[in-house]
C-alpha cells in the first residue's frame, strides 16, 4: 500500500476545501428539491391588455431566459409599453403563493413594472402610491387570483413573510412584493 504524507499545509487546505463543500448551497438545493417541483411554472392574465400567459420559468433550480423574458412582456408597464426585468424572487413567491391557496387559476395583473413616468402619475392621482414604488424595480405586483377570495389571497400573502404585502379591497386586489416584510 503506497502511503503518501501529508504536510501540515497541505492537511490545513484539505481541511478547507472540505469546510467550504461542506457549506456549499448545493446541498439545500437538493433538500429544497423534496419540497419544490422540478418545474416552477406560471400563469398570468393581464387585466389591461388582455394578453395570457402560462410559463415554465425554472426548471430544476435554473430560471429560463426565454420564459423570463416572456414573463417580463406581460408584467411590461401597459401605459408606456416599456418592459424591465421582473425580479425572480418575485416569481418565486408567487409561485409559492399559488401553491399555498391552490388554485389553478392565472394571476391576473392589475399592475406589474411601472416605468419612473408612469409612477409619477398615478401619484398624483392617489396618495396610495408611493414615491419610490418597488414597481419601478420589477420587484412588486398587483394582483388577484380568481376562485381565491381576495382576504384569503392576502392572508396567504402575509403568511408567507417574503415581502410587502398591501391589501386594496376597495379595487379588488393585493399588492405583494419582495422588500422588507411589512404589510398595511
Amino acid at each position: 500500500m503506497n502511503r503518501r504524507k501529508i504536510d501540515r499545509r497541505e492537511f490545513l487546505k484539505m481541511g478547507a476545501l472540505a469546510a467550504v463543500a461542506g457549506l456549499s448551497p448545493v446541498p439545500s438545493f437538493g433538500a429544497l428539491d423534496r419540497f419544490s417541483p422540478p418545474v416552477r411554472r406560471l400563469s398570468f392574465y393581464n387585466t389591461h391588455t388582455e394578453e395570457s400567459l402560462d410559463a415554465a420559468y425554472c426548471v430544476r433550480g435554473r430560471y429560463r431566459p426565454e420564459a423570463l423574458q416572456d414573463i417580463n412582456h406581460i408584467l411590461r408597464d401597459h401605459r408606456t409599453g416599456r418592459i424591465a426585468p421582473v425580479d425572480p424572487g418575485l416569481l418565486d413567491l408567487l409561485h409559492d403563493l399559488s401553491r399555498r391557496v391552490g388554485t389553478p387559476s392565472p394571476f391576473h395583473i392589475i399592475s406589474g413594472y411601472r416605468s419612473p413616468a408612469t409612477n409619477a402619475k398615478l401619484r398624483d392621482h392617489s396618495k396610495n402610491v408611493a414615491r419610490y414604488s418597488l414597481h419601478m424595480e420589477g420587484k412588486a405586483v398587483d394582483i388577484r387570483l380568481p376562485g381565491c377570495e381576495l382576504g384569503s389571497l392576502r392572508q396567504a400573502a402575509l403568511d408567507l413573510k417574503r415581502g410587502g404585502v398591501g391589501f386594496y379591497p376597495g379595487s379588488n386586489f393585493v399588492h405583494v412584493d419582495v422588500g422588507r416584510v411589512r404589510f398595511w
